[in-house]
């Protein structure tokens, strides 16, 4: 029965048209191969030829065509895949980790899967989402918290590369900076410009990498002098504002240190104004400052901060060396930890005339 308008003429309903996806059928067709050769195109180790190869992809690219990745995962078991957790992006030290991670591993012909977490030093908290993804591997800047969260990454027995963490195990490898190396540097520093007074300004307690260059910046002070036994411990969150927090309520309590170390660049950002705006010491002349990461601010002419940088390029490189490995073993556990010395970056918080 006829619909009529408001005027009493028959409305014809309009027809509508089904879109049909693009299929490697029609791809097939105009590139004039076969539809197997179209799933070689498009697959990185199949056997084909340049020529036919580069007739597929002009074809696919005519029609729009994107493959279906979904079949061949169900048959390889393999996604290409790479997990990327992420955390702590207040931090620049981590978000050029990200940016440089990102970078390889599409360099290296594997999809990104981000995972944002909101800890910003471990990556125990995405261990839930991690699980419920086929995923061929993580890859992180941020570390294992704990013993029992490494045995239950490598119950997923899906390789995890990460950044400075002192929890590994089957299945776990980690890129790590020399932390108690950069720790014996800084003391020799110290000693080095007649420190007497110096202050350690700790990350959070879980903090591994901090809790590395903490021994070796107190063992060396103290295998240098009995009088460092009294060496002064603070403590912040690696943000600006805790390292700004700890040197002003240190100041107001009368002590007067003339070389502090500080476990991360953001706190010692907050250290140097600090210094500044509650002490009204300045830097170098009064106290040397020292930090580690060295992030971008810290060559700001405000603080013209003495960094040790951790070297992100070649902790990338070693985190995708490691990466290539564990793929290629897939069915064994693969585990290894590799150590890179971090590079003094010398500027004017510690150059002083002593």
């Amino acid at each position: 029965m006829p619909c009529f308008s408001r005027y009493g003429t028959p409305h014809q309903p309009k027809e509508t048209k089904t879109i049909r996806s693009v299929t490697s059928i029609d791809v097939a067709k105009l590139a004039g191969v076969s539809q197997s050769a179209v799933s070689r195109a498009f697959s990185s180790n199949a056997s084909i030829s340049a020529k036919t190869r580069e007739r597929v992809l002009a074809a696919a690219a005519t029609l729009g065509y994107r493959p279906n990745r979904i079949p061949s995962i169900m048959l390889s078991g393999r996604s290409h895949m790479v997990g990327v957790v992420i955390g702590g992006l207040d931090n620049p030290f981590y978000a050029s980790a990200l940016e440089r991670l990102a970078i390889a591993l599409r360099q290296a012909g594997l999809q990104v899967l981000l995972v944002q977490v909101d800890d910003a030093l471990t990556l125990d908290t995405a261990l839930d989402q991690l699980a419920s993804y086929r995923i061929d591997a993580v890859v992180t800047s941020l570390a294992v918290g704990s013993q029992s969260v490494a045995h239950a990454f490598s119950e997923l027995q899906t390789p995890v590369i990460c950044f400075n963490s002192s929890f590994v195990g089957p299945w776990i490898s980690t890129v790590t900076s020399n932390n108690y190396g950069a720790g014996q540097t800084a003391a020799e520093i110290f000693l080095k410009q007649g420190v007497t007074h110096p202050v350690w300004l700790a990350g959070p307690a879980k903090n591994a990498a901090s809790r590395a260059r903490a021994d070796g910046f107190c063992d060396t002070l103290k295998k240098a002098s009995d009088r460092f036994d009294k060496l002064i411990r603070l403590r912040g969150d690696d943000t600006y504002q805790s390292g700004y927090n700890a040197i002003c309520r240190l100041l107001q309590r009368g002590a007067r240190p003339d070389g502090i170390f500080s476990s991360n660049d953001m706190m010692a950002c907050g250290v140097l104004d600090a210094l500044r705006e509650c002490g009204d010491l300045r830097c170098p002349d009064d106290v040397i400052v020292l930090g580690y990461d060295n992030i971008p601010q810290a060559a700001w002419h405000g603080y013209d901060l003495t960094s040790f940088d951790q070297r992100t390029d070649q902790m990338v490189t070693v985190a995708m060396d490691l990466l290539n490995e564990a793929l290629q073993t897939v069915d064994h556990p693969f585990s290894q930890t590799r150590t890179i010395n971090a590079q003094l970056i010398e500027r004017g918080s510690t150059r002083t005339s002593k």
